[in-house]
């Protein structure tokens, strides 16, 4: 199967931007689709975004829309997400998750990401 990891969370302030990675290692083939979810202290995991395997259509939480972008690099088998205008309430763990037709779905362990003044 396949491991899942996240990278590039952080502190950043309100109004800045950060970058997350989602890197799948080992043999992934085709999946189904990647996609970004978020869980703030107390609260459950909620959606963030996501893309198609192809990269070709994508998908937003309102709370994201205009702000977030996600994309994917098919060679290199990883997501980014772009996040810019960063607000206070997007502090919380973001997870990678990769939905695969035969294999499920398979998260990382999460990154950080916490915005503060």
């Amino acid at each position: 199967q396949f491991q899942v990891a996240e990278s590039g969370g952080g502190l950043v302030q309100p109004g800045g931007s950060l970058i997350l990675s989602c890197t799948i290692s080992g043999d992934v083939f085709s999946a189904t689709s990647m996609a970004w979810y978020r869980q703030a202290p107390g609260k459950e995991r909620e959606f963030v975004a996501e893309v198609t395997w192809s990269g070709d259509n994508t998908d937003y939480a309102e709370s994201v829309k205009g702000r977030f972008t996600i994309s994917r690099d098919n060679a290199k088998n990883t997501m980014t997400l772009q996040m810019n205008s960063l607000k206070y309430e997007d502090t919380a763990v973001y997870y990678c998750k990769v939905a695969h037709p035969i294999f499920g779905d398979h998260w990382g362990q999460g990154t950080q990401v916490t915005v503060s003044s």
